[in-house]
């Protein structure tokens, strides 16, 4: 006799392409509106699903783990990062964790670039000037910002975004400069032009741009400090496109605001929506809503292995995007 399909539950409205196809493979409950829920609504999935699938902006922790009923197998994250969800209690109740990896490589690479450019060649603070209408007419020194050839890009995190950082600065004839826990092999450095630095602290005085492209780990929690912000120069540039949480984020906005570096380009931030107001009213800063992996072709293949993963758990078999703990 036939099984009957998994119970799935999708805390946040996807793309109805994915949605569609949910509904066709599963017993989906879907969202009709798209707003977070709390952690009451985030149990209550948790007791009534085979399946749950959550966002970055669903904190799922131990306790609310320990609440789930005991039908919970899977959690099958849309999105990269697993932050969000205490993985090793996951695991402990028995409870799998997946996610979406290697999908938003190149448009978070291209984010990053266009942050670079964006705050580099001040093209915000001319929008805005055209928005209003008060654009007067071509001057010599209107405007002016700097070139982006030539000068020393530091990639903070050489994994898969940052390799592809690295990859479009060359091509803008940038000197690409990374540090990481584990040195790229030689072939690699040559065939993008790297070089690599062991001590952070040196390469950090010595960048005209810096871009943020590690995890959040309790290890990199600031690690961008305000020790580590003040070794940048005046006219450096500071671009975070990861996670805000490696940013001491009032350190920065103390700094940008006393002119001790030239700009910043930020796409995440340590407290989420909860952004320093300080911020807001900088030229030299441009904001986006966490925007880096938002292209429609990024979101639907996300969908796509989180359906993936589903049906590969369903038919018995071990996910292939499995977040498995480091203890483990």
């Amino acid at each position: 006799m036939p099984t009957e399909p998994l119970s799935v539950v999708v805390t946040r409205r996807l793309p109805e392409v994915v949605e569609s196809r949910m509904a066709e493979l599963f017993n989906v409950e879907l969202r009709s509106e798209d707003t977070p829920w709390n952690r009451e609504e985030l149990v209550g999935a948790m007791q009534r699903a085979d399946v749950l699938v959550p966002t970055v902006t669903d904190q799922i922790d131990a306790g609310m783990l320990a609440q789930a009923s005991d039908r919970l197998k899977l959690v099958a994250n849309f999105g990269a990062g697993v932050d969000n969800i205490d993985v090793t209690s996951a695991r402990q109740r028995g409870v799998l964790v997946t996610n979406t990896p290697d999908v938003t490589t190149e448009d978070t690479a291209d984010m990053a670039m266009a942050l670079i450019l964006a705050v580099t060649r001040r093209i915000p603070e001319g929008l805005a000037v055209m928005q209003m209408g008060k654009w007067e007419g071509w001057a010599p020194t209107a405007f002016l910002g700097g070139r982006l050839g030539g000068r020393r890009l530091g990639i903070l995190g050489m994994g898969r975004i940052g390799t592809a950082v690295a990859r479009r600065a060359g091509v803008f004839g940038m000197q690409v400069h990374y540090h990481n826990r584990r040195r790229l092999r030689p072939e690699v450095e040559q065939e993008l032009g790297a070089t690599w630095w062991d001590s952070l602290d040196q390469m950090v005085s010595r960048m005209d741009i810096l871009s943020i492209n590690c995890p959040h780990t309790p290890s990199t929690f600031h690690l961008v400090n305000a020790r580590r912000l003040k070794l940048m120069k005046p006219t450096a540039v500071i671009v975070n496109t990861s996670r805000g949480e490696v940013i001491d984020e009032n350190a920065l906005t103390r700094m940008l605001r006393a002119g001790e570096i030239a700009g910043a380009g930020l796409d995440v931030y340590e407290r989420g929506t909860d952004i320093n107001p300080r911020l807001r009213d900088l030229p030299n800063v441009v904001l986006l809503p966490q925007m880096g992996s938002a292209t429609v072709e990024g979101r639907v293949e996300m969908g796509e292995k989180v359906i993936v993963n589903i049906k590969t758990f369903e038919d018995g078999h071990r996910p292939p995007d499995l977040v498995v703990p480091p203890m483990l």
